[in-house]
């Protein structure tokens, strides 16, 4: 349910500004991540646009799971073995067929990148958490940050994705706004199991410069999340 004091919504200008974040930016573009990241931000500013950044998110988790089912269903076909893809935790799934399975969010359709579009989108959600509830129903919406989480981290640690600034940012944007939206809710939901796995642990990953692969930092995911979530 929304809020009581629900705003009017711009149809035209949202499809519009949507259209607009799928073909002005990405990897085409001759400027840094952080800078198209940067102006997407800025254009998702004002009520339409937030439920523009919603649509990115939404969009970005539901296209992310319909190529994974389709992988499954796939590997069904050829050799009968069947997958169980469950959105609040993909890590089971992954680590029984990561071998047969390719990581999603670099192949969504639709022109969004995780570290472009849904990296400015979350960011976007997460400044303007408190206006969420007027535009928005903010508990599917916590459910897509959750679930862009565990792909992006699973990615990380069984489907051989490099770890870099970019994703390093989007992880922890997407926990930071998750955590603002859960402030938002009166009565949050339990964090998924897959949330609550990575809390318990207490690893570090690398974060490499991708131009060279060097390792220019670290990232402990289940430090960060205790840190947001629990704090």
């Amino acid at each position: 349910m929304l809020g009581r004091d629900q705003v009017q919504h711009d149809p035209g200008r949202q499809e519009a500004l949507l259209t607009e974040v799928r073909q002005r930016f990405g990897f085409h573009v001759q400027a840094p991540v952080a800078d198209q990241a940067d102006a997407i931000r800025r254009l998702l500013d004002g009520d339409d646009g937030l439920v523009v950044a919603a649509r990115i998110v939404h969009e970005s988790a539901d296209q992310a799971h319909e190529l994974v089912l389709g992988q499954a269903a796939d590997l069904h076909r050829r050799t009968g073995y069947r997958l169980l893809v469950d959105r609040r935790n993909y890590r089971p799934l992954w680590r029984e067929a990561a071998a047969e399975l390719r990581w999603p969010l670099f192949a969504l359709p639709g022109g969004l990148h995780p570290y472009l579009q849904v990296a400015a989108a979350t960011t976007a959600l997460g400044e303007h958490a408190s206006r969420l509830d007027r535009v928005i129903d903010p508990l599917p919406l916590l459910a897509r940050l959750f679930e862009l989480f565990d792909l992006t981290t699973t990615g990380w640690e069984y489907a051989r994705v490099r770890v870099d600034p970019d994703g390093a940012t989007l992880a922890v944007r997407l926990v930071t706004t998750a955590r603002k939206v859960i402030d938002t809710i009166d009565d949050p939901p339990p964090l998924p199991p897959s949330v609550r796995e990575l809390m318990r642990r207490n690893h570090t990953v690398h974060v490499h410069d991708p131009a060279n692969g060097r390792v220019v930092g670290g990232l402990n995911p289940g430090a960060e999340l205790r840190t947001i979530l629990l704090t």
